[in-house]
């Protein structure tokens, strides 16, 4: 289990312990967190459950894969070295302490 912090765009934090296994997005979507939509239900299929990932976590997370990096091309300001799909980043306990910031809004 990791404990992640997840951070609204104006300034508002939700700590919630997501069980390894799910994905960062399904800890959101189970825990009824603003701001990460995830229309597609995890498929890697939109982009509406962007994040920035906290710089301190960038080079600690797996890279992302081709599939994640295209979708991206699709998503609201994304920023080369933090954003990342949600639904794309597999909860294990080396993911305890994980913070992510959302967009201004997903598209």
């Amino acid at each position: 289990m990791a404990r992640i912090t997840y951070v609204e765009f104006n300034g508002t934090e939700h700590v919630v312990d997501v069980a390894n296994g799910m994905t960062v997005m399904e800890g959101a979507r189970d825990n009824g967190i603003p701001g990460i939509e995830a229309d597609c239900g995890g498929a890697c299929a939109c982009s509406t459950c962007h994040v920035y990932v906290d710089s301190a976590w960038v080079e600690k997370l797996p890279a992302r894969d081709a599939m994640e990096e295209d979708m991206l091309d699709f998503a609201y300001e994304p920023d080369a070295e933090r954003s990342r799909l949600t639904c794309q980043i597999k909860v294990s306990d080396d993911l305890d302490g994980l913070k992510v910031f959302m967009p201004e809004k997903q598209i």
